[in-house]
């Protein structure tokens, strides 16, 4: 497969001094679905403004389609569509008058504009609402109406920031469809980013683990869960004792690939197979030893573990917070404007 983008030691540093992006090197292939996971902060949002020419970087190579954006930033947006976290959507304009005012952005003809936002007003199934008003629409509505204008002028690789923040599960699964269309009728390549493990689990090819600015790993989801092992046992002992020599004889055992200790006072550990079978072993061992056990779980690895696995921390703990902030940010917004 050919790379569709090419990103080689990518720096950015801010005039304040953040450094955003520390030192990145990935690529995209052409009819990939590729993601990146990470909190707020992680670089995300910063790289793929680069990318789309929003953002100039203080280092790097870059490609797109095999074309250095810093040099042709107007083929580099005549070949990319973006839709960035907050929807740049006009309440007081209908979906049509959004859509439409997107093409002359883009210089289209009058002719392409209307045979263009028919056509992809229907493929959001949007079309029998074309002539409402935006401030009528539900979320999910609007997130597709913002994802269909950045496709306006046919763009070849659609830039997704945040697709599905502040919306429910169900509306979520709703948006995944239609960017799982685009690839799939379209053969568009699709740059996700995202703080939703599913999200990046059920939706994209390869996945990118992000955090302060530096990529931790890059692989299929599948790949990357099955480099910690089939399962997971995560166990909280009692303050009745060190429970340091149970840890060293169950880290003995062939079954066992690693023992690592979480910040919450809990110990994972990462087993081959037959996690099941470790669980009895270790409550005999503490037994032995007079050590007592809080609380033990046993689950198959999962993006969650992955990233915890990689960077140290969850990224659990942010998510509500960010989606009452999101939520807050697009009421504000629609305020404003009335």
């Amino acid at each position: 497969m050919s790379k569709t983008i090419e990103v080689t030691d990518l720096v950015k540093v801010y005039r304040n001094g953040v450094r955003a992006v520390d030192g990145i090197s990935f690529s995209v292939e052409k009819g990939e679905i590729f993601g990146f996971l990470g909190p707020n902060g992680a670089g995300k949002s910063t790289t793929i403004k680069i990318l789309v020419g929003l953002v100039n970087a203080t280092e790097g190579r870059l490609l797109v389609n095999g074309i250095d954006i810093t040099k042709h930033q107007a083929e580099i947006k005549r070949a990319t569509g973006y839709a960035s976290q907050e929807t740049a959507i006009d309440d007081r304009l209908t979906a049509w008058e959004n859509i439409t005012l997107q093409g002359h952005y883009y210089h289209l003809s009058g002719r392409q504009i209307k045979s263009r936002s028919e056509e992809i007003l229907k493929m959001f199934d949007l079309y029998e609402r074309r002539n409402d008003l935006a401030e009528t629409f539900s979320g999910g509505m609007l997130k597709r109406l913002d994802i269909a204008e950045a496709l306006i002028h046919r763009p070849q690789i659609l830039f997704l920031d945040e697709p599905t923040l502040g919306l429910d599960v169900q509306t979520r699964q709703v948006i995944w469809t239609y960017i799982e269309r685009l690839r799939r009728e379209q053969g568009m390549t699709i740059f996700v980013t995202t703080h939703y493990m599913e999200e990046a689990d059920t939706l994209c090819d390869r996945v990118t683990i992000i955090d302060k600015g530096i990529i931790k790993a890059i692989d299929r989801p599948e790949a990357l869960k099955a480099q910690l092992g089939g399962d997971v046992i995560t166990v909280l002992f009692g303050d009745n004792g060190d429970p340091a020599s149970v840890l060293e004889k169950i880290n003995q055992l062939p079954q066992v690939l690693t023992i690592e200790k979480n910040g919450n006072g809990t110990n994972r550990i990462m087993v081959r197979k037959e996690g099941e079978r470790i669980v009895p072993q270790l409550f005999a061992l503490c037994d032995k030893e007079g050590i007592t056990i809080d609380a033990v779980s046993l689950k198959k690895a999962s993006l969650d573990d992955v990233y915890l696995h990689y960077t140290g921390h969850a990224m659990r703990d942010a998510d509500e917070s960010r989606e009452m902030h999101s939520k807050a940010r697009m009421m504000r917004g629609r305020a404003r404007r009335r």
